[in-house]
């Protein structure tokens, strides 16, 4: 199994499309959309996109910040494991809507509990 997670999943169109349908489902989320108030969600998903490009393993363009840094501010506002959870949750169901099988769902879900303490910068 040489193709990455990326590829599996389908490449940049299926990530595009992942994102997009997360961001909208996070931002409608009760438990983490007030964490999302006022932040520019185009450039967000941009940056998403490059991140979950390069972690699932596809071509590196991902520039931005570190993890610690990027979310440094909204662990101050008291982002925590909880948090965490409903995002994961919502990748998760975001991945199943548009199709993607349980066990690529698994390995995406994998990846992101292994930046969890990254993220909670811990």
């Amino acid at each position: 199994m040489s193709d990455s997670l990326y590829e599996r999943m389908g490449g940049d169109s299926a990530v595009n499309a992942a994102v997009e349908l997360f961001y909208k489902k996070i931002r409608d989320d009760e438990r983490i959309g007030e964490f999302f108030n006022g932040v520019d969600i185009d450039r967000l998903a941009r940056k998403q996109k490059a991140f979950l490009t390069y972690a699932f393993g596809g071509p590196s363009e991902y520039t931005g910040q570190t993890l610690r840094e990027a979310h440094a501010n909204l662990v101050r506002k008291g982002l925590d494991d909880s948090h965490f959870d409903a995002v994961l949750q919502n990748l998760g169901d975001s991945l199943r809507e548009l199709g993607v099988s349980e066990e690529l769902i698994k390995e995406a879900a994998d990846v992101a509990e292994s930046v969890r303490n990254d993220v909670l910068d811990r």
